[in-house]
């Protein structure tokens, strides 16, 4: 029997599933160039909303998540496979250094007012892995406790957000743009691998389930 809270477990890995595959870290540089010509205040106040964009986003889908899969009859392992392979598809272009967003996507966002919902927090932080994470976490909970521990993950998560963003500024100056390149680099190697992880273990899952089904029809 487990010592640990269920709240506190499910909290802490919330934002530990969160944070490689959200990358806030990544999204600094990004944030930078949409508010260069803003003063910190307003920088700090577009922070603070893209963090409850964030929030907003990765509550909603937690909580409908298994009314999502229920309805289009998707299993736990269907979703652990689509994850992982958007997981790994993330995680490939953190470490390639693939542009997040597309030219088209950059050049619209230049010229918005408004960056705090489209491009930063969908799809930018919260986009499909985020998203594809919260779903599973959903599906994993069964007690109140449990559902407690995530969302306060995704409420501590969305403050990880605000706090990487609104010293932004700070962090490029001390590291520079290739540090954070590098350190988005060593994040997406272990992101792939957590990629692999859920793909192994949701095909490990399904044809162990499988085997029980073929042995129980045989006898």
């Amino acid at each position: 029997m487990s010592i640990v809270h269920p709240t506190f477990s499910f909290l802490l890995g919330t934002v530990a599933a969160l944070f490689p595959i959200a990358d806030p870290i990544g999204a600094i540089p990004i944030f930078c160039t949409f508010t260069a010509k803003y003063p910190p205040k307003y920088r700090h106040q577009q922070a603070k909303q893209i963090a409850r964009n964030v929030f907003a986003v990765l509550v909603a889908f937690f909580l409908g998540g298994k009314f999502i899969l229920g309805f289009f009859g998707i299993s736990l392992a269907v979703v652990r496979i689509a994850g992982g392979l958007i997981v790994a598809h993330t995680a490939w272009q953190m470490v390639t250094s693939h542009q997040r967003l597309t030219l088209q996507e950059h050049a619209e966002a230049i010229d918005k007012e408004d960056i705090t919902f489209t491009p930063m927090a969908v799809p930018l932080i919260s986009g499909p892995g985020a998203i594809g994470v919260t779903m599973t976490l959903s599906t994993r909970c069964q007690v109140w406790e449990e559902y407690l521990g995530c969302l306060l993950g995704i409420g501590l998560f969305g403050g990880v957000v605000y706090v990487c963003l609104a010293l932004g500024e700070r962090l490029l100056q001390k590291w520079g743009k290739t540090g954070v390149g590098a350190l988005t680099r060593i994040l997406g190697f272990f992101i792939l691998a957590i990629a692999v992880q859920l793909i192994a273990t949701a095909v490990w899952n399904s044809s162990g389930q499988t085997y029980i089904k073929l042995a129980k029809l045989s006898l």
